[in-house]
């Protein structure tokens, strides 16, 4: 006799065909769904605090492209994950979020309105009852996928281990048709780009996704312009008139050059500060065209807004346009010499004699394997690696945590990204706050992390805050942080680690990587609080400038 199916279970089984692997946090409420996953043999990783699961699996679909689904039980599970969550609502990274959920009988002393918490992050909620819990599933994963953003499966606590009864068929949903541009919004981009003397096409995220990479190639070409991307389209772009990454993470001279564009095409980027770099990437006379899916414009320099498919756009704008202008490609040959993006070597150390970041990250490109997935979490710190070291692919380097302003994603998303990606070396770059914060992660990221290498910009103080507070005049006591060694911590987790005081330090980390780089190694780096990055020197001008004054 067959056994009959309870609730969990059509939600698991549901799950279980639209993904390879779970992050969970396993509790009262999704204990009956996590049971049939495990027991069924599908890949499970247990984080230690609940913002992990919702992190690895974001993590895990930006280094992959593959949607994963995480689980929290109700309640305080619910609560925890909520930064992680918005996050990923934030970043529009799809997901399925299994919780658990007051019973139907109404909710306890230790239940809350999860619904109307969720609304408030614009995370969107289905609760299954025992004869719609496959369709609704079904419709979570299909609506994650279209809308690119995470959806929340409810399961009532008392119907968890009910039989499920028979079920209603799922819709046949199909995948989102490629928005088309309206022919008034191109002809109207393209009037302004036939204007352009320096025109320069900014792809983001949304490019990537689209797969409008090669169409904006050949829109570039036909019009003479730049390249430039955001961070997490980096290096997608085949052309070697690409200026890489836009805004606060850009190097001197392509910055300069695309400050000197009168017209930029923004193609799915949101065009967020660090990419606008506080307002100062745009010439003040520049127009800005913005391509995206979204209902408006995400910055106020946008003169013309073309709410459509990136690929879809640029191929109508490529038929659009008039014609080849190499004008400023003809005076800027530079751009395409190797020398170009070079930058000079750092100083080692500080007048405090802690390192100096920007030479640390100098070095680590050279020790770490080309083949790697570099996660970063949020901070100050968050400046420095990209700005020096390489990565292999848009899906090579992350930023897990800048949506949403957040820090602490970190240790928890490395373990998403690895879990994704087990064939490249996982690189996480985390500051001593935010790592901190996630510390009870290191566990999950020393359990499953096959080959990773957790870099601390240790500063001991909240960085961002030193820079941008202190700096003004505030006293610096809540700034500061007692130094902490997380190599240690990590040698008592089971990782290989060394406390870095000088660049010399790194022969043992470069001898771990020759050894076959097995596990975990947590490089903690002792960098100097004088150092302030490139993005946060240009937001704390103006403020700087207006309190010297004052």
């Amino acid at each position: 006799m067959t056994e009959q199916l309870n609730v969990s279970d059509v939600v698991a089984e549901v799950c279980a065909r639209h993904t390879e692997v779970v992050f969970g946090l396993m509790g009262n409420g999704n204990a009956f769904f996590t049971s049939n996953l495990t027991a069924r043999g599908l890949p499970y990783i247990s984080a230690r605090h609940e913002a992990g699961t919702v992190a690895m699996a974001d993590a895990y679909y930006r280094a992959s492209g593959k949607i994963a689904v995480a689980t929290v039980t109700y309640g305080a599970g619910f609560t925890n994950s909520l930064t992680a969550l918005t996050e990923a609502a934030k970043a529009r990274i799809p997901m399925v979020l299994v919780v658990g959920e007051a019973p139907t009988t109404g909710a306890r002393p230790w239940d809350i309105d999860q619904l109307m918490v969720a609304q408030g992050l614009g995370v969107f909620t289905l609760t299954v009852a025992a004869g719609n819990a496959e369709r609704l599933t079904e419709e979570a994963w299909s609506t994650a996928r279209n809308d690119r953003r995470p959806v929340i499966v409810s399961i009532p606590y008392d119907l968890a281990s009910e039989a499920a009864g028979p079920q209603e068929q799922p819709a046949s949903l199909q995948p989102a048709a490629r928005m088309q541009p309206e022919p008034d919004a191109v002809e109207r981009a393209a009037a302004l780009i036939n204007r352009a003397k320096r025109p320069l096409i900014l792809a983001g995220n949304g490019a990537v996704v689209s797969g409008a990479g090669t169409a904006l190639v050949e829109l570039g070409d036909r019009i003479g312009a730049m390249f430039a991307t955001s961070l997490m389209a980096r290096n997608y772009l085949d052309t070697p008139w690409d200026l890489g990454i836009a805004g606060g993470f850009a190097l001197p001279a392509p910055l300069q050059l695309m400050r000197s564009a009168d017209l930029v095409l923004v193609a799915g980027a949101s065009l967020n500060a660090f990419q606008a770099r506080y307002g100062s990437l745009f010439a003040e006379d520049a127009e800005v065209i913005q391509i995206d899916e979204l209902d408006a414009p995400t910055n106020p320099r946008v003169s013309c807004f073309i709410q459509a498919d990136a690929r879809e756009t640029a191929v109508a704008l490529a038929a659009a346009v008039s014609g080849v202008q190499e004008g400023w490609r003809t005076q800027h040959p530079e751009v395409t010499a190797a020398s170009f993006s070079s930058v000079a070597a750092a100083d080692e150390f500080a007048a405090d004699g802690r390192l100096n970041p920007r030479a640390v990250a100098q070095e680590l490109d050279a020790a770490l394997p080309a083949n790697r997935t570099i996660v970063q979490d949020g901070g100050h710190f968050c400046g420095w690696i990209p700005m020096y070291c390489q990565a292999p692919d848009p899906q090579g380097l992350m930023m897990v945590g800048t949506a949403f302003q957040s820090i602490g994603l970190g240790i928890p998303a490395a373990v998403g990204a690895a879990v994704a990606r087990p064939d490249r070396t996982t690189v996480l770059i985390a500051g001593d706050g935010g790592a901190l914060m996630a510390l009870a992660d290191l566990e999950s990221a020393v359990r499953a992390i096959p080959s990773g290498v957790m870099v601390v910009f240790n500063d001991a103080a909240y960085g961002a805050e030193v820079h941008q507070y202190a700096a003004r005049g505030l006293d610096d006591t809540a700034m500061q942080i007692p130094e902490v060694d997380f190599s240690a911590l990590g040698h008592a987790m089971g990782a290989h680690g060394v406390k870095m005081r000088s660049l010399s330090d790194l022969q043992v980390l470069k001898e771990w990587l020759a050894e076959g780089a097995e596990g975990l190694f947590v490089l903690d780096v002792a960098v100097t609080q004088s150092e302030v990055a490139d993005y946060m020197q240009e937001s704390m001008a103006p403020i700087l400038a207006a309190a010297s004054v004052g």
